[in-house]
């Protein structure tokens, strides 16, 4: 069982920065941030593996930035140029394989809010 807790949400305002943090209990083989604002769906963020191969959505690309500290099984999210559609419950995501067996876990949500 690995447990998540994040940290960095709140409000900002647009063109402003925010990094969140994921802290795993457990070394991960994948970790990434997802997003859901009201009414859509979850969509994938950003995601990182253990060796650094990272995956990152369209609509973030060239602004947000993922990265982990294996030493920390901890996952940041540089979020810059923040716009009002960034506005969103973002959840930290792990997945871990072992044993032949794929598990993945969630957090509780961070709320980032893009707002003048």
């Amino acid at each position: 069982q690995v447990q998540l807790v994040e940290s960095g949400g709140g409000l900002v305002q647009p063109g402003g920065s925010l990094r969140l943090s994921c802290a795993a209990s457990g070394s991960t083989l994948l970790m990434g941030w997802y997003r859901q604002a009201p009414g859509k769906e979850r969509e994938l963020v950003a995601s990182i593996t253990n060796s650094g191969n990272t995956n990152i959505g369209d609509s973030v690309k060239g602004r947000f930035t993922i990265s982990r500290d294996n030493a920390k099984n901890t996952v940041y999210l540089q979020m810059i140029s923040l716009k009002p559609e960034d506005t969103a419950v973002y959840y930290c995501h792990a997945g871990t394989y072992v044993g032949g067996t794929v598990r993945s876990y969630w957090g509780q949500g961070t709320q980032v809010t893009v707002s003048s």
